[in-house]
C-alpha cells in the first residue's frame, strides 16, 4: 500500500510540474495546461479516496490508544 501512495504522490507532482511547463512555454489559448491541473485535481481526489476506504477496510491500521 506504501509503494501505491509513494507513485500516485510522484504521479501528482509529475502532472504538477508538467501544468507548470505549459503554462510557462505554450502558446495563448493551449488546452494542455488546464487538462494537466485537471488530470492532478483527479488524482489528488482519488489518493484522498483511496486513504479513506484503506483506512475504512483496516489496510491502514489506526493509531493505539
Amino acid at each position: 500500500m506504501r509503494y501505491v501512495i509513494v507513485l500516485v504522490l510522484v504521479l501528482i507532482l509529475a502532472s504538477l510540474f508538467s501544468g507548470l511547463y505549459f503554462v510557462m512555454r505554450d502558446e495563448p489559448g493551449s488546452k494542455r495546461a488546464v487538462k494537466a491541473l485537471a488530470v492532478r485535481v483527479g488524482l489528488s481526489l482519488g489518493l484522498f479516496l483511496l486513504l479513506m476506504a484503506s483506512y475504512w477496510f483496516g489496510f491502514i491500521p489506526g493509531r493505539p490508544g
